[in-house]
């Protein structure tokens, strides 16, 4: 486990459960051997200017901590690509913001509710837009600031977005942790084409989003070439045919580099949380921006040897441990703490 020398972490170190060594068996350990959580959520829908909606699921805080008076910091998460707030990694993140005493509240990315969206864009890895809009309807509602948090796609926004707005986030941003983010999106495609576990990946996602498509096929054929976006065969030619076209890029190419979190990590000015493996099997790790992290101080990356891709599972098969919701919910726990998020406007403070 590596991080900036002022920032030294000193969380207890991942060490995979065993068995779970190989970075394809940890990332589909973390996908099977989570709990289901059953925590209550209700859901609140937010009209956007362009005529479409999010939805904001928050967590039922009373229910969860009855006779608590005082308004616990809230945390918004953000899930991954053709996730949802019900995957078993959010409502396990849910459980353990709430045990560090914090208020979970997740978006659903535009289409990844329980009904398709009105617009033919939908979300993609760069879009930060609809984030913005919810942190600033919250701070409209709650006070602010919010800890935020992003797994995968919504780790690669939650960094592009902190680096985009700079010293602007601090009002709404207390603190934040991006885990397993694709910090090159090119790469990353690249690397998911190759070999056969590769092609697993792939037909996951692809699967996924065809339906998608299919859903919205009459609102998207005027916009878009759906027959070639139906026989996209990796997630890069969908990216060419679907994700650019339809969000304002020249092509995939031009959309993994306008949207790569890696280009915004010099600018992030919030107290940010990076959880990632070097064996995280979506980007090569050469790829990991180690080098900006550790030269901006607001940043504190925590890269191990070994977690797969959204997994970190420690302990044993039968009694797994999620070590990286433990490490996320106490950072944000310390860091949102009366008086941190001030704080950190002048100088970070060190990880605990």
């Amino acid at each position: 486990m590596s991080g900036a020398d002022d920032r030294a972490p000193k969380f207890p170190p991942f060490r995979p459960a065993p068995l779970l060594g190989n970075p394809h068996v940890q990332t589909f350990a973390g996908k099977i051997l989570r709990k289901e959580h059953d925590i209550p959520l209700h859901r609140e829908r937010i009209e956007t200017p362009d005529g479409d909606f999010l939805d904001l699921d928050f967590a039922d805080w009373p229910a969860v901590a009855p006779g608590r008076t005082d308004a616990p910091p809230m945390v918004l998460v953000l899930h991954g690509l053709e996730g949802n707030t019900r995957r078993r990694y959010m409502t396990s993140t849910y459980h353990a913001l709430l045990g560090a005493g914090l208020r979970p509240v997740a978006l659903g990315f535009r289409g990844c509710s329980d009904e398709p969206n009105r617009t033919p864009r939908a979300y993609h890895s760069g879009e930060t837009e609809d984030v913005k809009l919810v942190l600033e309807l919250l701070r409209e509602r709650f006070g602010g600031p919010f800890g935020l948090v992003g797994y995968s796609l919504g780790g690669n926004v939650t960094l592009k977005l902190l680096g985009e707005l700079g010293e602007a986030a601090r009002p709404l941003v207390g603190a934040a942790v991006a885990v397993s983010v694709p910090f090159d999106l090119a790469a990353g495609a690249a690397r998911i084409e190759k070999g056969l576990v590769g092609r697993v990946y792939t037909n996951y996602f692809l699967s996924k989003l065809r339906r998608k498509i299919r859903d919205k096929q009459d609102l998207l054929k005027d916009v878009c070439d759906t027959d070639r976006i139906l026989n996209a065969s990796t997630v890069r030619e969908f990216d060419d045919v679907a994700t650019a076209p339809l969000h304002g890029f020249r092509c995939a190419a031009d959309y993994y580099h306008r949207s790569s979190a890696a280009r915004f990590v010099a600018g992030i000015r919030v107290p940010t949380l990076v959880l990632h493996s070097r064996d995280d099997p979506f980007l090569p790790e050469d790829r990991i921006p180690t080098a900006a992290m550790d030269a901006n101080p607001f940043v504190t990356p925590v890269i191990t040897d070994q977690g797969g891709h959204v997994a970190f599972v420690a302990g044993s098969i039968l009694r797994p441990e999620l070590w990286g919701e433990a490490v996320l919910a106490r950072y944000l726990a310390e860091q949102l703490a009366s008086g941190a998020s001030e704080q950190a406007l002048d100088a970070p403070a060190a990880v605990p």
